[in-house]
């Protein structure tokens, strides 16, 4: 038996493992609320944080579908780009999977001679952090670009307001 094959046994367990050491990086107070309430609208973060890790875990084991990949990894990005995490904070979850099949598969592993399989795994953690951080930057990149374009706007408008500048309309002929 493959050791994809013991993690896709044991798939929903890992990944609300997962979801849990995730949540673990938020604040006590935080990871109650996210942790406990289970609907969309009342706990949008928390939903998103389970529902993304139950869709990478597959994912990962069969690493055949980048774009499907990407998106899932894309819901968890989005959410810690806008929070207030450093980079390496941020895509610091993709790492905490690492640490969940240390702690459950390590020992048992060593004992059989097949840590090999584990470390050849991680090697797809490892590149799931990349494509995190990529994702990351792009998600970064665009938050900034907002803010500079609703900069950009404020500006103009109170410099409208001022009427400093006039905004000048140019009808098209009908020749």
């Amino acid at each position: 038996m493959t050791f994809e094959s013991i993690l896709a046994e044991r798939t929903a367990e890992l990944s609300e493992k997962w979801a849990g050491l995730v949540l673990q990086t938020y604040p006590r107070e935080t990871q109650k609320i996210w942790g406990r309430q289970k609907d969309r609208f009342d706990n949008p973060v928390g939903v998103t944080i389970i529902e993304a890790t139950r869709e990478l875990f597959p994912s990962l084991l069969e690493w055949d579908d980048a774009e499907k990949i990407s998106k899932s990894l894309d819901k968890l990005i989005r959410i810690r780009a806008v929070q207030d995490f450093s980079p390496s904070q941020a895509i610091s979850f993709v790492f905490l999977l690492k640490k969940l099949l240390r702690d459950e598969f390590f020992k048992p592993m060593k004992k059989e001679g097949t840590l090999e399989d584990l470390l050849r795994f991680e090697a797809k953690i490892d590149n799931l952090a990349m494509m995190a951080f990529d994702i990351y930057s792009k998600s970064r990149e665009l938050i900034y670009r907002m803010r500079v374009d609703e900069v950009k706007r404020a500006q103009h408008n109170l410099l409208k307001k001022a009427k400093m500048i006039v905004d000048v309309t140019v009808e098209e002929s009908t020749d």
